[in-house]
């Protein structure tokens, strides 16, 4: 019912990216974009570094590395926090090798407000662990980040967020099904609190899991809606890839 509604009061704009959609909607007075994608049949990645091993930074940087092998971002959002120098605060994989450990431990700022997540890629699905599950169940993820904090747990919004909350960012983050088939990736379009984000993600996408991937530098690429954020360069990219032209 809530979803329906969701739906509804949305500005629904469909992408050209065959299972990939993203559009513009409204919940509880809050803008959001959301990009919803099929992780069971579109080829969804992480970016970090060139093959020179140079920090990538840009939309425009990642959608150079793949022209040279003939594909393009259909999609594309800033993916994990992280260093002054761009490498990722937490755990980080991409295509298979891990360039970052897990952080088990509470830390400073937002993604030491345990517990954080891991996002996890593997072939034919895509899924948020919060972290001591994640190392308890050592999934063989191709590709991972690491966040914080988790913004629902299991169906429940992290334990630390309050409804009274003061703190508004413009927030982006990213919310998986079960079945580890849905990924939907959100950016706010106005500052949000965090239990206000959590429960967009709960209550009107009613996703079980779903992590923080980071607030203010949060940027979007989504040619479909006419969206390729500017800004300073940053971290960890998580993209969505097909074949150019």
């Amino acid at each position: 019912m809530i979803r329906a509604a969701l739906i509804l009061l949305g500005l629904s704009i469909a992408s050209a990216a065959g299972a990939v959609e993203c559009r513009d909607t409204r919940f509880e007075g809050n803008l959001y974009t959301l990009c919803e994608v099929d992780a069971a049949q579109e080829d969804l990645r992480l970016f970090l570094r060139d093959e020179a091993g140079e920090i990538l930074g840009q939309f425009g940087a990642v959608n150079d590395r793949l022209a040279a092998a003939g594909k393009k971002l259909v999609f594309a959002m800033n993916a994990g926090m992280y260093h002054q120098d761009r490498s990722p605060v937490g755990h980080y994989v991409e295509n298979g090798e891990e360039l970052m450990r897990v952080i088990p431990n509470a830390g400073p700022g937002n993604f030491g407000l345990l517990p954080n997540g891991v996002f996890c890629i593997r072939p034919g699905r895509a899924d948020v662990f919060e972290t001591r599950r994640f190392i308890e169940e050592k999934p063989a993820c191709r590709d991972a980040t690491q966040s914080g904090p988790m913004l629902v747990i299991d169906g429940e919004l992290h334990p630390r967020f309050l409804p009274d909350s003061t703190s508004h960012y413009v927030r982006n983050g990213v919310g998986t099904s079960a079945d580890g088939r849905r990924a939907v990736f959100v950016l706010s379009r106005s500052a949000v609190t965090f239990y206000d984000f959590g429960r967009f993600f709960r209550d009107a996408l009613q996703l079980p899991q779903a992590l923080y991937f980071d607030g203010n530098v949060s940027r979007l690429y989504a040619p479909g809606i006419g969206r390729n954020d500017p800004g300073f360069d940053l971290g960890p990219i998580v993209g969505v890839v097909e074949p150019a032209g």
